[in-house]
């Protein structure tokens, strides 16, 4: 079989310098017998192998064409996701966002179906293990809201879980005192927006980021609203910041039941929750696994290694 890739594809991209992608293709389809030529790529080999390369090509041709970046993990996920069945084309062209000369798309199925309950429904939870997205592609949906004026602004929080330090015994101003606890709210955000931008979208009330606290006895009204760690909520927190949803707003509510802080037997306002609200309409919620983890390889092995011991205790 010959392929013939499209003279609007950089070659050089494509392939990957020194032809690495090509390499990765060779250890991925080790049975069959690749060759480069130009543009045309030569596929030798069982017809079932033949056709899944083919797939796989077309694929990434697609991905490509979109101006995703073509390296290993690409290949890697294309590749999963011809396996099950999968266009990996229609999820992980899905551009949520373009910052900084790159673009925020979903990696995984449940990365795609996760921003797809975003889209669809007015309170959504992002439930799983670290390095899944959940609060990163949140914080992408809601700055494409704010951009798109479908809220007037972005509220970030988190509940702040002492590790035997009260927050009025910690030294330094008010600010200082909360910045560890929405430090990686910050972070995300800094990828996103104009860091220049953000203290005055901050200062006009455009961006808001504070501790679940400073949540109570408002109604938050047109605003894209974010609780992050939400497994260090206890269930009257989780009460409260539910119901602080107001007009024209949307939630989003990420955390890791397998990651409580909370002290003694307090139960996680997280785990409890879907029980109570299960069923409700406009109302959705999203479990990431470690098949979502976009993050370093062995954090996949790493997920899974706890998951068993924990499921072995």
């Amino acid at each position: 079989m010959r392929l013939v890739i499209p003279d609007s594809i950089d070659l050089v991209e494509f392939f990957g310098p020194g032809e690495s992608n090509l390499r990765r293709l060779e250890q991925v389809f080790s049975d069959l017998d690749l060759h480069v030529r130009a543009n045309q790529v030569r596929a030798s080999g069982a017809p079932a192998r033949i056709d899944a390369f083919v797939k796989v090509i077309g694929e990434l041709k697609k991905l490509s064409s979109a101006g995703h970046r073509i390296n290993d993990e690409t290949i890697d996920r294309v590749t999963s996701f011809s396996a099950d069945g999968t266009a990996a084309s229609a999820v992980m062209g899905t551009n949520i966002l373009s910052s900084h000369g790159k673009s925020i798309r979903p990696k995984t199925m449940g990365q795609h179906d996760y921003v797809k309950a975003i889209r669809n429904h007015t309170i959504t939870f992002g439930i799983g293990p670290a390095g899944t997205g959940k609060t990163y592609l949140a914080m992408a949906m809601a700055v494409n809201a704010l951009q798109h004026k479908e809220v007037s602004r972005i509220i970030l929080t988190r509940p702040a879980v002492e590790a035997g330090e009260s927050l009025g015994y910690l030294p330094g101003t008010l600010n200082e005192k909360i910045d560890p606890y929405v430090r990686p709210l910050y972070d995300a955000l800094h990828d996103m927006v104009d860091p220049e931008s953000i203290p005055l979208l901050i200062e006009t009330g455009t961006i808001e980021v504070a501790p679940l606290a400073y949540m109570r006895g408002r109604t938050l009204n047109d605003a894209f609203i974010i609780l992050d760690e939400a497994q260090n909520t206890t269930g009257e927190q989780m009460k409260m910041f539910l119901t602080r949803l107001g007009f024209g707003s949307r939630m989003v509510v990420t955390g890791d039941v397998s990651q409580i802080d909370l002290p003694g037997k307090t139960h996680s306002g997280l785990k409890v929750v879907q029980g109570i609200l299960d069923g409700i309409e406009d109302l959705e919620f999203c479990h990431l696994g470690s098949k979502d983890v976009v993050r370093h390889s062995l954090v996949t092995k790493i997920v899974d290694a706890y998951d068993l011991w924990g499921n072995a205790e």
